[in-house]
This record gives C-alpha cells, structure tokens and sequence, in this order.
C-alpha cells in the first residue's frame, strides 16, 4: 500500500506576511535595536572575574550571553527592515523619500557592524538610524512619529 503522507510533504518557511497582511510597525526594529545597545553597555560595565575557576566559569557564561543576546537582537533588527524594506515600501514611498534605499542599506551593513564589534558608538547609531526609517515609515501613513517610550524602555 502506498503511504498517502508521503503525497503532502510539507516544508517549513518563514515569513512576516506575503499576503501582505496589512501589520507592519518598524518598533521591533527599534527595540532590537535598543537591545543591542544595552548589551554593549552591559558587556563594557562587566567586572573582570577573579581568579578562581567558579568567578572564571560565571564571567565568561555572563560574557557569552550578552554577546548572544547582542548579535541575535543585531540579527532581528537586520531581519525586521528587510521585512519593511521588501513587503511595506512602494515605489511612491521612494519617490517621497529618495534616499530611503540607502538608508535602509547602511541600516543593515550598521547591524551586521554591531554583530562584530562591542562599539557604543555603533549602537547608539544604529538605534537613531532605525529611528530615521521609523520617521520615514510614519510619514507614509501621514502620522509623526515619535517613541517617547524610548527612554523608559531602554532603561538604566
């Protein structure tokens, strides 16, 4: 007998919506973005661990998830423009903003530089340059953006 599950093999995919759904807000970009930067903080404020094996094992474990944390969220906020960036922006978005391709761009090469490096700098950039898109985004739909949460989520 012919096993019938073999007829229906599915694949997983992933996707924010090709349907297109509608739903697109660039925050998760801004709070990745925002995560990155206080994993940079955190990992430049760690203390340096004693000499003994258990303060050895407990800073390089605080170390390696702060860095894990830091490149998956670098990685989210490369992967949240490309969803903005290839399913919301329309050719009249380009015309009314004509340096959104390169903003975009340079948006994801900053990601990518934050994976490798532990630059403040560089967060801070990257969480006012998802900002700028974010501006750009809003003004699409006619509203002023604005993340006065910012500050109060980002925290101390």
């Amino acid at each position: 007998m012919i096993n019938p599950i073999r007829w229906f093999q599915v694949q997983n995919v992933e996707a924010h919506c090709d349907i297109p759904c509608g739903i697109y807000d660039p925050i998760t970009a801004k709070m990745a973005a925002q995560t990155v930067q206080k994993m940079v903080l955190r990992i430049q404020a760690l203390e340096p661990a004693g000499s003994d094996a258990a303060s050895i094992a407990a800073h390089a474990n605080t170390l390696s998830r702060y860095v894990s944390a830091k490149e998956e969220h670098a990685e989210i906020c490369k992967h949240e423009l490309r969803v903005l960036w290839a399913d919301y922006f329309r050719p009249e978005h380009i015309e009314a903003h004509p340096d959104l391709h390169t903003k975009v761009w340079n948006a994801e090469k900053l990601a990518g530089r934050n994976k490798q490096t532990v630059d403040m700098s560089a967060a801070e950039e990257l969480v006012s340059v998802v900002d700028e898109i974010a501006t750009i985004f809003w003004a699409t739909k006619n509203v002023e953006y604005s993340d006065p949460n910012a500050a109060a989520r980002y925290g101390a």
